[in-house]
């Protein structure tokens, strides 16, 4: 086994550390590393073997799930500079962004209230668009500016967003469901 259990997620996967990444790769490169340390191929190995290969699986796993997601690796960039995105403590924004908040909760709500799945659609797809511009904020504020502090708070804007899709979409299972 080649692979180290001390590596950051970028290099397990032989990524640049940065924002931007090829997901095509990352893709590519978690299937390797997958067929290369999979439990089953040790079987047949010593415990001590057996268990390095639980435990890079594990690490592999975990290290795709965060670095396919756009907030999740953004938040481990910054956590690898030794920034904490503090989104459970801190909930300052800036006033423009709380309302966008408030219109997007009551916009759900009124769309739930009323079983209407093709509004909620149409909320998903704004705040889709509005997560992408903030995707691409970090791009520049990590990948070009080094401008972690910023980034952190942009983290925490796309966190909300990530939640509150996650809300959208809930309900519109339930809806279709009923």
């Amino acid at each position: 086994m080649t692979q180290s259990i001390t590596q950051n997620h970028f290099e397990l996967f032989d990524l640049p550390v940065q924002f931007s990444i090829d997901l095509d790769q990352l893709n590519q490169q978690f299937r390797k590393v997958q067929s290369e340390v999979h439990p089953d191929r040790f079987a047949a190995a010593s415990g001590a073997e057996r268990l390095k290969s639980m435990q890079l699986a594990t690490q592999a796993n975990e290290a795709y799930q965060t670095l396919k997601k756009p907030t999740s690796r953004a938040r481990y960039l910054l956590q690898l500079h030794g920034i904490d995105t503090q989104e459970d403590s801190n909930t300052a924004m800036p006033g423009d962004f709380l309302m966008l908040q408030m219109e997007w909760r009551e916009a759900m709500e009124e769309a739930s209230d009323a079983h209407d799945i093709d509004a909620l659609e149409r909320l998903l797809t704004e705040m889709r668009k509005a997560a992408r511009q903030f995707q691409q904020d970090l791009q520049q504020q990590l990948d070009e500016n080094r401008a972690f502090e910023q980034a952190s708070g942009t983290v925490r804007k796309l966190s909300f967003i990530d939640k509150v899709q996650a809300d959208i979409e809930q309900t519109i299972s339930k809806l279709e469901d009923a």
